[in-house]
C-alpha cells in the first residue's frame, strides 16, 4: 500500500531532506583523492550525529555503515573501506539517508574525482539529467508512476545508449527507509498507479556505460556490473504537493 503523507508528515519529511542536503553541501568541498571511502562515512556519520539526527542506514537490514559509498564499477551498497583510497579519475557514489525525528531522507550524488574521461563525465552528466526529467514529467496533468521510468529510460537508454540497471530501483520514503511503491527506471506494463498528492519517493535512475546486468559481491551487499563497467547514480527525494513536485534534497 502506498501511504499518503499528512501536512504534518511532509512537514517533518522535509527538515530531514534539508538536513541531508546541508551534509551533501559540506561533503562536496570535502571528498578528494587520497581519502578513503571509510573517511567518507566518518564525515557522514559525525554530520548526521552533530546536527541531531540518528543515520537511516546504519545497522538497516545489516548494513554495515552509515553511507554507501561505490566507486567505479560498483553501482550501488559500496561498503566503506579504510583500505580503499579514492584515486584520480574515479567516479564515486554517495548514498545516504538521515532518520530525524522518526522521518527519513534519502539521496545520492555522483563524485567526478579530479579529470575524469569524457565518457564517465558524459554518464555522470546524463544520470543526473534524467532523474530531474523524471521529476519533471511527475508536474504534468494526471502523470503515473510510469512516468519516471519513461523520462529515464529515453534520456538514458534510447537517446545516449547507456545501460538502464533493471535489478533495482527507487521507492516510497518518508516514515520508513523503504515503503512502496517501487520505482523502475524503464516502463513497468504490470504496474502504473496515478501520482497523487501526499506521495512522498525517492526517485534514483542507476544507468551504466555498459550492460544493465549487475550482480552482488561476496560481502553480500555491493552491487557491481557484469562487465566491469561504470555505473552512475543519482537520487532525490520529492513530495507530492498542492504545488507540484517539490524537491525536498
Amino acid at each position: 500500500m502506498i501511504y499518503i503523507k499528512t501536512k504534518e508528515e511532509i512537514d517533518g519529511i522535509r527538515k530531514s531532506c534539508k538536513l541531508l542536503s546541508n551534509m551533501f553541501e559540506e561533503l562536496d568541498g570535502y571528498i578528494k583523492e587520497g581519502m578513503t571511502t571509510k573517511a567518507v562515512d566518518v564525515f557522514c556519520y559525525e554530520f548526521i550525529t552533530k546536527h541531531g539526527g540518528k543515520p537511516a542506514f546504519l545497522h538497516y537490514e545489516g548494513f554495515p555503515a552509515t553511507a554507501c559509498v561505490s566507486v567505479n564499477e560498483e553501482v550501488i551498497h559500496g561498503i566503506p573501506s579504510p583500505h580503499r583510497v579514492i584515486k584520480h579519475g574515479d567516479l564515486v557514489k554517495v548514498d545516504c539517508g538521515i532518520n530525524l525525528n522518526g522521518f527519513y531522507s534519502d539521496s545520492s550524488h555522483g563524485y567526478e574525482i579530479g579529470e575524469v574521461s569524457d565518457k564517465v563525465k558524459k554518464l555522470n552528466k546524463v544520470t543526473k539529467e534524467s532523474l530531474y526529467l523524471a521529476i519533471d514529467a511527475l508536474n504534468k496533468k494526471g502523470a503515473r508512476l510510469n512516468d519516471v521510468g519513461k523520462a529515464v529510460f529515453t534520456h538514458c537508454c534510447t537517446d545516449n545508449g547507456f545501460g538502464v540497471v533493471k535489478d533495482y530501483c527507487g521507492h516510497g520514503v518518508g516514515l520508513e527507509v523503504h515503503e512502496e511503491p517501487s520505482i523502475v527506471n524503464y516502463i513497468n506494463p504490470l504496474y502504473n498507479p496515478h501520482i497523487k498528492e501526499g506521495m512522498v519517493l525517492a526517485i534514483e535512475p542507476m544507468i551504466t556505460l555498459g550492460t544493465w546486468r549487475v550482480h552482488t559481491l561476496s560481502n553480500n551487499w555491493t552491487v557491481v556490473t557484469d562487465d566491469n563497467s561504470i555505473a552512475a547514480h543519482w537520487e532525490h527525494t520529492i513530495a507530492i504537493t498542492p504545488n507540484g513536485a517539490e524537491i525536498l534534497t
